[in-house]
């Protein structure tokens, strides 16, 4: 009879979308009202998705240049308490660097986010908790 396993796994937060304002033109947005009218979107969201992630494609080969250059992890980066505790028992400190979605476990005290984490670039979003954020505000580039 075979063993069962004991791995435990670790969730990994689940990325969730972000919401941004735009300030749009009135002849802009009646456009976009008209392209939802006669069907082309199912609603302003979708179109504005729709030309975001056009623009993306288009501009993808320079993402991934820039990605590589400045050495940016792309997508999620999930830095637990584990990680960390680990870090600062080996006396390391690191710079995260992200394209993304960052995210820092709520189980992280701001002590040990200072003493660990030397710097914080994330382009797209941060998820910490606030005492965290505050902690590291002078490292958030």
């Amino acid at each position: 009879m075979p063993k069962a396993s004991t791995k435990s796994v670790v969730a990994t937060p689940k990325p969730v979308d972000e919401k941004i304002t735009i300030n749009l033109g009135c002849v802009d947005l009646g456009q976009i009202d008209l392209l939802v009218q006669e069907g082309f979107y199912a609603n302003r969201t979708d179109l504005i998705r729709t030309a975001i992630r056009n623009q993306l494609v288009a501009h993808g080969e320079h993402v991934r240049q820039v990605v590589a250059r400045k050495t940016l992890s792309l997508g999620i980066q999930h830095i637990t308490k584990a990680e960390l505790e680990a870090l600062q028992d080996a006396g390391r400190k690191l710079d995260i660097r992200v394209l993304g979605l960052a995210t820092i476990d709520p189980a992280v005290s701001p002590e040990l986010a200072l003493a660990t984490i030397e710097s914080l670039t994330v382009l797209g979003a941060l998820h910490a908790s606030p005492a965290v954020k505050a902690a590291l505000s002078k490292r958030i580039r």
